[in-house]
């Protein structure tokens, strides 16, 4: 399926609706709920079978995906603010609560669902400079220089800021 070309144009989300969606344990969608794909564009039919990152924004940094799975694959769930991309090229922001799905009877993680709503007008005036700031040094640098920058960030935010906490501390950034 082809990638949209970004539009700088953002969807307003409903605060009062949650978008949803389960994947695998290699983040193949296996469901989505009727307002991920009003959101996204996409039918049900057109998401199920795909990676999750089909709605990955361009702006998004490779180093935000890798410690979110990093953490996800350890066992803990995980919340991170994420600029997503529609099938039209528009964007949205979403505050993602990430939960592990385990088999009942082994507990072996077979997936994850993931639950998202509206990103704050301050939240998004913070990371949308940071993120495009970290996109930029993965291209100079890999993912390295990214995640050293975001380190040095956090640290300045505060010694209890971290990846994992960061949304509920974004009121420390700047």
């Amino acid at each position: 399926m082809q990638r949209p070309q970004p539009r700088d144009e953002e969807i307003q989300l409903d605060n009062t609706k949650y978008i949803e969606s389960e994947t695998d344990t290699k983040g193949i969608i296996t469901d989505a709920n009727d307002y991920f794909c009003e959101i996204s564009g996409y039918t049900r039919d057109e998401l199920i079978g795909q990676p999750h990152n089909i709605v990955r924004h361009p702006d998004m940094p490779k180093i935000a995906f890798k410690l979110l799975w990093d953490r996800l694959k350890a066992g803990k769930n995980v919340n991170v603010p994420i600029k997503n991309l529609a099938k039209d090229g528009r964007y949205y922001w979403v505050f993602t609560h990430f939960e592990i799905l385990r088999d009942i009877n082994t507990k072996e993680i077979t997936g994850y669902k993931a639950y998202r709503k509206a990103v704050s007008k301050h939240a998004k005036e913070i990371l949308d400079p940071l993120y495009k700031k970290l996109t930029a040094l993965e291209k100079e640098g890999g993912m390295e220089a990214s995640e050293k920058y975001l380190n040095e960030v956090l640290h300045e935010a505060g010694d209890d800021v971290t990846f994992d906490n960061m949304y509920e501390n974004i009121y420390k950034f700047y």
